[in-house]
């Protein structure tokens, strides 16, 4: 097999690139060109391309100001994603604080106005705040709540600005408020306030592009779909689709139409919806993933697309080829098929990629998507194309929890968190048995965040269903990961168990890793960030030395970033640690292993 599969990771990726509201032939993107991802600037008029920020563990968060003069990152400290805001020229110089008199917080949005007005989303452990900045005076608190929120948009007038809140207690499920602000004064005043009632969220996308109506996203009928709220009016406009799954959309420049994106069964499309004659245009996308689009000023639609077999390129709805990675693309790898089984709590719905050499049944990994508000899609994946060329069928199970198949479905865990979407996992696990697909005998449940929270509780709750177990930056134990973790996910947690583990401590202990580690039978080979604010280093610990007093197998490979790595080789690292230990486990490879506890 050689080093294929590490040309998939090597391989120049590129976003789709963002552009300056008032200066749209300026434009912003991430790249992993540099062998970490960093923000870049890109003049379409000149054709210049300039790395714009370059950090030891990289940098993925960036925006351009309207007027296309600054750049706008955040700077955190090794992946933590505590930090504040910097900026630099959109032509290259020094960088600066952004808003000097700001102290650090983990980011939860940001907002700027073509004045130099800057409102900026904060979330620490007292909760979620908005603090207003403008040139020239201290940057002031416009909005603050104990409970968790985030800041969404400004209007082009400056005069709104509008938030996501869960004032009334539930994260997951949020309301959606627009304030009128004074930048002389910092006064401000609610002028509308809209929430749908428990288990029913709404997001907002944004404002028009010249006047008060919001964009957001609803649930009232069961999945997502766009509503348009005009803030001084009060006047809601649903948007009615026949289209099956859950539809997203964003503002088309001129305001006049939306960009609408349909999610369905792993898959998307795009349309232009017309709001004055409600005709809906198909911008026929290939069979695949759309994992970003926007609309430019011309009218045509820009959007990065892939699909398992091919890799993403960043293209237009005129057929053209916006921009391009350095270097040669990475490989292709194979097309996904679909398998829908029936579940205990309806029709789930997997994704198989097999390898093209050998026959079934083959050595299986259940690839275990993190979230769990998230979904797996037929796109291109470098870590299941790794799999498939090592001999493995990987299956991907959108169990209940994920998103794509309706509210009811993404919110089927509550009660029992972890165990509901195991069950859909084992579900299929046990169908590929059946099926001759997989060999029984070569079975691994591998995961990274919320995936690898589901990994090491399965290992426990389903000890023979597995050959081996493995579990990037996962939640082991629960009780502890609440205690340690960033104010956002505990508000997150409150809202799945109905409340904290002081107040259900029962459903906490249920949902634990922790609590099964005697059951594990398989060996467990645990990745853990050092820096690691969403499952922090601690409660992993706890759980590796429980493992250690049981005798349980297991290997350990710690790496210095946070939730994750921005680094390509540090990526490939993680993937050669995982196949080492995949083969060793299943009686593929007999080598000894080619790492140590680090």
């Amino acid at each position: 097999m050689g080093e294929h599969w590490q040309d998939r990771f090597r391989a120049a990726k590129i976003s789709l690139p963002s552009w300056a509201r008032n200066a749209p032939q300026r434009c912003l993107f991430r790249s992993n060109a540099s062998g970490t991802w960093e923000i870049y600037t890109w003049d379409r008029e000149s054709g210049e391309q300039r790395q714009a920020t370059k950090r030891r563990q990289g940098t993925m968060v960036g925006v351009l100001d309207p007027t296309g003069e600054w750049v706008w990152w955040f700077d955190d400290t090794d992946g933590d994603e505590f930090g504040v805001w910097r900026r630099q020229p959109f032509m290259g110089g020094l960088d600066d604080l952004a808003v000097p008199g700001l102290e650090p917080s983990y980011a939860a949005g940001l907002a700027l106005g073509a004045s130099g007005v800057a409102l900026v989303g904060r979330s620490t452990d007292d909760g979620f705040d908005v603090r207003l900045s403008v040139p020239g005076a201290e940057p002031r608190t416009v909005y603050s709540h104990r409970q968790e929120g985030w800041l969404a948009d400004l209007s082009a007038d400056e005069s709104l600005f509008a938030i996501a809140h869960s004032e009334h207690g539930d994260s997951r499920h949020m309301a959606v408020r627009v304030l009128r602000m004074d930048t002389d004064s910092g006064a401000v005043e609610t002028v509308a306030d809209l929430w749908d009632g428990p288990h029913k969220d709404l997001s907002p996308v944004g404002f028009a592009p010249d006047d008060s109506r919001l964009l957001l996203l609803h649930e009232r009928h069961g999945r997502l779909e766009p509503l348009i709220l005009d803030a001084i009016t009060g006047a809601e406009h649903e948007i009615h689709l026949d289209l099956p799954g859950d539809l997203l959309a964003d503002w088309y420049p001129d305001g006049a139409s939306l960009l609408i994106e349909q999610d369905y069964h792993a898959r998307s499309q795009l349309f232009r919806y017309d709001l004055a004659s409600g005709e809906l245009i198909s911008l026929e996308v290939a069979r695949g993933l759309v994992s970003a689009a926007g609309a430019r000023p011309d009218g045509t639609v820009e959007y990065v697309w892939s699909s398992s077999a091919e890799p993403p390129v960043v293209r237009d709805t005129t057929g053209t080829v916006v921009l391009s990675a350095p270097g040669t693309p990475a490989p292709a790898s194979v097309p996904v098929t679909d398998a829908m089984v029936p579940g205990p709590g309806g029709e789930i719905h997997a994704l198989i990629s097999t390898p093209e050499a050998g026959t079934a049944p083959h050595p299986t990994v259940f690839i275990v998507h993190g979230g769990p508000q998230a979904q797996d899609f037929d796109t291109f994946a470098p870590d299941v194309a790794a799999w498939v060329d090592h001999g493995f069928a990987a299956v991907r199970v959108n169990y209940r929890g994920s998103t794509g198949y309706g509210s009811a479905w993404r919110d089927a865990l509550e009660g029992r968190v972890g165990l509901t979407e195991l069950e859909d996992v084992k579900t299929v696990r046990d169908w590929a048995v059946q099926s001759g697909l997989t060999d029984p005998e070569r079975i691994v449940i591998e995961g990274g965040s919320w995936g690898g929270y589901l990994a090491l509780l399965g290992a426990g709750v389903y000890p023979d269903s597995w050959g081996a177990v493995i579990a990037a930056v996962p939640i082991a134990d629960y009780i502890t990961a609440y205690a340690d973790e960033m104010e956002a996910l505990r508000a997150f947690d409150r809202s799945l168990f109905g409340g904290s583990p002081d107040e259900v401590p029962e459903l906490y202990r249920r949902s634990s890793p922790l609590t099964y580690a005697d059951d594990v039978a398989a060996p467990v080979l645990i990745l853990a960030g050092e820096n690691d604010p969403r499952c922090p280093i601690r409660q992993i610990d706890n759980y590796i030395e429980r493992l250690a007093e049981l005798g349980k197998p297991h290997e350990v490979y710690r790496f210095d970033a946070g939730h994750g790595s921005l680094v390509v080789e540090e990526h490939i690292r993680h993937m050669s640690v995982e196949l080492d230990f995949a083969l060793r486990s299943t009686g593929l490879n007999a080598a000894e292993s080619s790492f140590s506890e680090v």
